[in-house]
């Protein structure tokens, strides 16, 4: 750990939670302050971002940015413990302790470097003193026009003296550099110091310029952009500090570090206009994002299935702004905001669903505990047809309520099925099965339908032709339920004599054989497919519509007939838009043809 502490730069992105705090705790304890301030900031983006990630680990789905709940916070829980109905909960964060302990130890370092820089401040004024005191003492020294071989040293050691103390206010440093330098010229010009102490002088002050110089050209080969150009800023503190040359190297001496200073300014110039241009696209990455959520807070979300799969849809855009850089300082706080206001709207929009969709859920229980009342008091009836009758139709307005909660679900079904199951069994064996019974009916209606499939002759339109096939889809749809053990037969039935019809269209318009095989049209091709996936989703609705009256029967009825009725509309979307296709693929090929 020493050796880290040691190092100028140190990356803490592989460190665990508690090797970062303890890394803070040592920098804190130790005496190089320094160290503290270079690699606090570090420690703390560190800290939080790998908190993030191992909240998501643990299941909690509340990153933590710079130490403040980020865009997901809201309604966000651990993986499983979502409340009744799909809605989330508030998570309790184990993480608390670590988080408060290193956020104790930030606070520290806080108050540590607060105390420091008052500290520095007082220093600076104490500075700004000392080097007035020094001021004072050059004027005394050019008042006193002492034997040169005394004022001279004096004067050496006025300026050994007066670059030793440290830095004064900055907003008090040119007044007071532009005084000292006055009265430094003022001895050159005054003191009659002989030519070789003068010569002697310059000589020095050129060496060191020289340095400075060959330090600042350096600079131009320094990764660290920024870091190039706060050594430069320090390095001409270190000029100002130095006094005159000879006149011969006067002006070639300060063009050399005027060169090598506008190398590093563009380079750090450069840098910055990379910058905004990279944070200019952040932006309008970020004001993207932003717009995809407030679209998705704009849709109107009636059930519980929609919001799942847009609370998703929340969660990768999150995951995307995470991806995406900082914007412009004045921006970048800004389209933060933005964005967090939308996903909280969003969940607490979603928060708010919920809630409701548990009133209506117990709405829901109290109209079918009053359809249970209902059969139960029409399980003992012995008039069958119109007992029978009524208790289909209370049938149906069952299937026509919404869900209620899991736990009730099955409890509420099993008593009306009781009800119902009650009646049925007596009307059976009392001999009257089939007294009002409709599912006999249904089959015969299809069977009926079946023939009529099997004895149409397609007509010479097309169009025509196509609308009288689905025109028998859409009967065969509407009529109701059959016996379970028919069910499968006369599907089969039905399934079979459209097929034949369909491949009797498709033959009318398939291409003349030659050589005992047939000449595939690419064009008529690609539509029969479209064709086919429409008919068997087609197939698909019918399938599932009919096998929902079965459903009922299993334990988790209501769970499935509402995955069947989910399934069912999306595959009439499907349906839809295959349709669409097919007839935008038709538009374009009868126009090609013309």
């Amino acid at each position: 750990m020493n050796e880290e502490l040691n190092q100028e730069f140190v990356d803490y992105s592989d460190k665990g939670l508690k090797e970062i705090v303890d890394i803070f705790q040592t920098l804190l304890e130790g005496d190089d302050v320094q160290q503290l301030y270079k690699n606090a900031e570090v420690l703390k983006a560190c800290f939080y971002k790998n908190l993030r990630k191992e909240k998501i680990a643990a299941g909690y789905q509340a990153p933590v940015v710079d130490g403040t709940a980020g865009p997901e916070a809201q309604s966000a829980a651990p993986a499983g413990e979502a409340g009744e109905g799909g809605s989330e909960g508030v998570s309790v964060n184990p993480f608390a302790e670590l988080e408060r302990g290193f956020k104790e130890l930030y606070g520290r370092y806080r108050a540590i470097r607060a105390k420091n820089t008052a500290e520095m401040e007082k220093q600076r004024e104490e500075n700004y003193t000392v080097k007035l005191g020094l001021i004072e003492e050059l004027k005394a020294l050019l008042e006193a026009k002492e034997d040169l071989k005394e004022t001279f040293p004096a004067f050496r050691d006025i300026q050994n003296r007066w670059r030793a103390v440290g830095p004064v206010p900055q907003g008090k440093v040119k007044d007071l550099y532009d005084t000292y330098q006055h009265y430094v010229e003022m001895f050159y010009d005054y003191v009659k110091i002989n030519k070789e102490f003068r010569d002697l002088d310059f000589k020095k002050n050129l060496e060191a310029k020289t340095e400075l110089c060959e330090k600042a050209e350096a600079l131009a080969n320094e990764e660290n952009v920024v870091e190039a150009f706060r050594m430069l800023q320090k390095y001409h503190e270190e000029w100002k500090e130095l006094g005159p040359v000879d006149k011969e190297n006067r002006e070639s001496i300060w063009d050399r570090f005027r060169a090598a200073t506008s190398v590093v300014n563009q380079r750090h110039q450069a840098y910055f206009e990379s910058m905004k241009g990279n944070q200019q696209e952040n932006l309008e990455a970020k004001t993207a994002l932003c717009e995809k959520v407030e679209a998705l807070l704009g849709q109107e979300i009636k059930d519980s299935g929609t919001w799942n799969r847009l609370s998703k849809e929340i969660e990768e855009i999150q995951k995307e702004w995470r991806t995406i850089g900082f914007a412009s300082k004045k921006d970048n706080q800004k389209i933060y905001d933005r964005f967090r206001k939308a996903c909280n709207d969003f969940f607490a929009k979603k928060k708010a669903f919920y809630s409701g969709y548990k009133d209506q859920m117990q709405e829901n229980l109290e109209k079918k505990i009053a359809l249970c009342e209902e059969a139960e008091a029409l399980s003992t009836s012995e008039a069958w047809k119109e007992t029978s009758e009524k208790l289909i139709e209370l049938q149906k307005r069952w299937k026509e309520i919404g869900p209620v909660s899991r736990k009730k679900s099955d409890q509420v079904w099993a008593r009306f099925r009781a009800a119902c199951d009650a009646f049925f069994e007596k009307r059976d064996k009392s001999g009257n099965a089939a007294a009002g019974n409709p599912y006999g009916e249904n089959l015969t209606k299809k069977r009926a339908l079946i023939k009529e499939v099997e004895a149409f002759t397609p007509g010479e339109d097309r169009e025509e032709t196509v609308a009288a096939l689905k025109a028998f889809q859409a009967r065969w749809n509407e009529i109701g339920f059959v016996p379970f053990r028919e069910k499968e037969k006369v599907q089969k039935a039905f399934k079979e004599a459209m097929d034949a019809q369909y491949d009797r269209l498709r033959g009318e318009s398939r291409p003349a054989r030659r050589g005992g095989e047939s000449v595939k049209d690419p064009v008529r091709a690609e539509r029969e497919k479209l064709v086919q996936e429409y008919r068997q989703k087609e197939q698909e609705i019918t399938t599932w519509s009919n096998n929902m009256g079965f459903f009922a029967k299993s334990k988790n009825a209501e769970a499935l007939l509402a995955d069947m009725n989910r399934q069912i509309d999306e595959a009439k979307a499907e349906l839809a838009a295959l349709e669409a296709r097919i007839k935008e693929f038709d538009q374009k090929h009868n126009a090609d043809e013309q």
